[in-house]
């Protein structure tokens, strides 16, 4: 059956310049039909093969085909008999109550309908793949392969870079409005932790960081009634982060507006200094190689100084972070006798 298959194949390639033909009534050979009916009447008889492409079959019954039915693109509708196989590529089989076929029905890509008293001496297969014919190509067979010419891609927009820059600041900007309104004494606290000792601050931070947080998250996450504490960890430490960069924001926002003489009301001045700072430190971060070092230090510097005051809650005079002593001359509460 498949060697049929692919000689019909060829067979078609080669007779598709051939006209087509209608044919009726009385004795007829094998027919080639392209793009047309074929319709052998009741009592007709037809000596040879039948090939139709593109048409509807029907072989009525008390009509005889003596060969091969093949059709393609179209349908077929056999109450006749035929003595040969049955091949439909791509369209309806349909066998009627006195249909006779002796050898095999196939169909190819399409569907059969066949009547309970429909007889067929050969195989019925339905929905066979098409075959796959592969013609070598000699003349490319000697043709070196064409090494790939390299690509050389740039991905930088600097249009989407720069609003990403300023969207992130105002997000932070406004958090940084909103926590000044509910806990400015605790932004200021912290803010007075990154001046005073920003280096302190920023050991902190990297210890918090790099060190104690992965520690509590392994620690917390081998236990398995402490993961769910471990899972607040990267919370808290992101929280330390937006509570530093608001806090630093303020301070770079109070100092703007003194530089101005201007008095501005904190919320105000905090959403303003925020901005700038995260204005500064992403514009940093979009150079190459280094710029990432600015928002690192920034970060740290921050997170250090919210752990050392826990979230602002302790001022800093009581964490020993500022060391001031008497005034000298305050030391002793008598006076220098006179000199004699």
């Amino acid at each position: 059956m498949k060697k049929l298959i692919y000689a019909l194949m060829l067979f078609v390639l080669l007779l598709v310049p051939v006209r087509s033909v209608h044919a009726l009534t009385g004795p007829l050979d094998g027919r080639v039909i392209i793009g047309d009916n074929f319709t052998l009447k009741s009592g007709d008889t037809l000596d040879g093969d039948l090939v139709v492409i593109g048409g509807e079959v029907v072989i009525e019954a008390g009509a005889t085909v003596k060969g091969e039915i093949v059709v393609i693109g179209g349908s077929l509708t056999l109450d006749g008999k035929g003595t040969g196989d049955a091949v439909v590529i791509g369209g309806l089989a349909s066998l009627g109550a006195k249909a006779s076929l002796a050898g095999d029905m196939v169909t190819v890509g399409g569907s059969l309908q066949r009547a309970e008293t429909a007889m067929v001496g050969g195989n019925v297969v339905t929905n066979m793949p098409p075959p796959t014919i592969l013609i070598p190509n000699p003349a490319n067979a000697n043709v070196p392969p064409v090494p790939p010419t390299p690509r050389f891609e740039l991905d930088f927009n600097p249009f989407w870079q720069i609003a990403n820059v300023f969207f992130q600041a105002l997000v932070l900007g406004a958090l940084a409005m909103l926590l000044t309104v509910f806990l400015h004494p605790q932004l200021d606290r912290v803010a007075q932790a990154i001046v005073q000792q920003p280096f302190i601050a920023g050991g902190i931070g990297l210890l918090t960081t790099f060190f104690a947080a992965p520690i509590a998250l392994v620690v917390f996450g081998l236990t398995l009634i402490l993961i769910p504490v471990a899972l607040t960890v990267p919370v808290l430490l992101v929280l330390a982060w937006l509570f530093g960069m608001a806090a630093l924001g303020t301070e770079v926002g109070t100092r703007f507006t003194r530089a101005l003489h201007q008095n501005w009301a904190p919320v105000l001045s905090g959403g303003l200094g925020t901005f700038m700072l995260a204005i500064v430190v992403g514009g940093l971060n979009q150079i190459p190689c280094v710029g990432w070092m600015a928002a690192l230090l920034v970060g740290l510097i921050g997170i250090g100084a919210v752990v050392v005051t826990i979230f602002g809650t302790r001022p800093v005079s009581q964490l020993g972070l500022s060391a001031t002593g008497p005034h000298p001359q305050s030391a002793s509460t008598g006076s220098l006798p006179p000199a004699s």
